[in-house]
C-alpha cells in the first residue's frame, strides 16, 4: 500500500498562491504517474493536473497558466503550485497515483491521499 501525505492547503485571498505537497511512501516513486484531483461541494471530482515519470504534464483547462505540477524524485514528492487563485478553485485537493500517465488522464487511480482543503475567499 502506497501512502500519500499531503500538506500546504489553507485559506488565501483571491489572486494569492499556495503550494501543495504530496509525499509518497514508495521505493519506486520515480516510475509512477502522479496527479492532483479536486472536489468542490456539490461537484464531481476532477483531475486538475498530472505528471508522468518522464515529466510530461497535463492540466485542466480551468487551471492552465495558473497551476503547475512538478515532482522531486529525490524527495518522493509531487507539488502543485497554485497561482492567481480564484474562489472557484476552492475544493478539497487529493493527491493520486496512477499506474500510467494515460491511466490518470482517463480517471483511473490506484491510490489516493486523504485530501487537503484549499479555500479561496475574501
Amino acid at each position: 500500500q502506497v501512502q500519500l501525505v499531503e500538506s500546504g492547503g489553507g485559506w488565501v485571498h483571491p489572486g494569492g498562491s499556495l503550494r501543495l505537497s504530496c509525499a509518497a511512501s514508495t521505493s519506486i516513486f520515480s516510475l509512477m504517474a502522479m496527479g492532483w484531483y479536486r472536489q468542490a461541494p456539490g461537484k464531481q471530482r476532477e483531475l486538475v493536473a498530472a505528471i508522468s515519470s518522464g515529466n510530461t504534464t497535463n492540466s485542466a483547462d480551468s487551471v492552465k497558466g495558473r497551476f503547475t505540477i512538478s515532482r522531486d524524485n529525490a524527495k518522493n514528492t509531487v507539488y502543485l503550485q497554485m497561482d492567481s487563485l480564484k474562489p472557484e478553485d476552492t475544493a478539497v485537493y487529493y493527491c493520486a497515483v496512477g499506474a500510467t500517465f494515460s491511466s490518470l488522464l482517463r480517471g483511473t487511480v490506484r491510490y489516493w491521499g486523504q485530501g487537503t482543503q484549499v479555500t479561496v475567499s475574501s
